[in-house]
């Protein structure tokens, strides 16, 4: 039999509410308020715990707090990367995000998606994932949605909504997200 969990990472409806599912999300809160309340100089406390709450990355990447995910295992982050404070990361599927990309304050990147049928709503949802090349600057505030692609070299401008893919190297801006130009010499 097929466990919530893994219809969850499977992008299929599965039950929110299921306990080993709970138990997953309440260690992600507990760990990210550790992370969020210790200090700048505890180095080495900070890059435990992000080892800890993330499914790769923790030992060079730098979380400004606060930062908050679901469930932290999802996240996959490469080398280098850098969130500025107050980033959310909706995890229920993988959230894949390559070498040196910056992220902006406020910065909220969703793969959770509700029905749309009110009835199957108040039980269930599903998700589609998230990846993000390498290299990339997301601005300020900007929102990723599920199922989102972002090649590598992008600037995404402060504000944008990312609804669909991105194409590399490119500047792209605005609600919806919308690419402007070739990033060029």
């Amino acid at each position: 039999m097929v466990s919530e969990r893994e219809k969850m990472l499977a992008g299929e409806l599965y039950d929110k509410l299921d306990p080993e599912l709970v138990h997953a999300r309440d260690r992600a809160r507990d760990l990210c308020q550790d992370l969020n309340a210790i200090r700048f100089s505890q180095q080495e406390e900070r890059q435990r715990i992000l080892q800890e709450l993330l499914g790769t990355g923790g030992e060079d990447v730098w979380i400004q707090p606060p930062f908050f995910c679901d469930y932290g295992f999802n996240i996959l982050i490469g080398k280098k990367c850098f969130f500025n404070f107050n980033c959310v990361v909706l995890d229920v599927c993988q959230v894949k995000i390559g070498d040196y990309t910056l992220f902006g304050p406020g910065v909220q990147i969703y793969t959770a998606i509700h029905p749309l049928n009110m009835e199957l709503r108040r039980q269930q949802e599903f998700g589609k994932s998230v990846e993000i090349g390498s290299d990339v600057w997301v601005g300020g505030g900007a929102i990723i949605c599920p199922g989102v692609r972002i090649g590598s070299g992008c600037v995404i401008g402060a504000g944008s909504v990312v609804t669909r893919d991105i194409p590399t190297g490119v500047l792209a801006v605005g609600n919806p997200c919308r690419v402007i130009r070739e990033i060029t010499e």
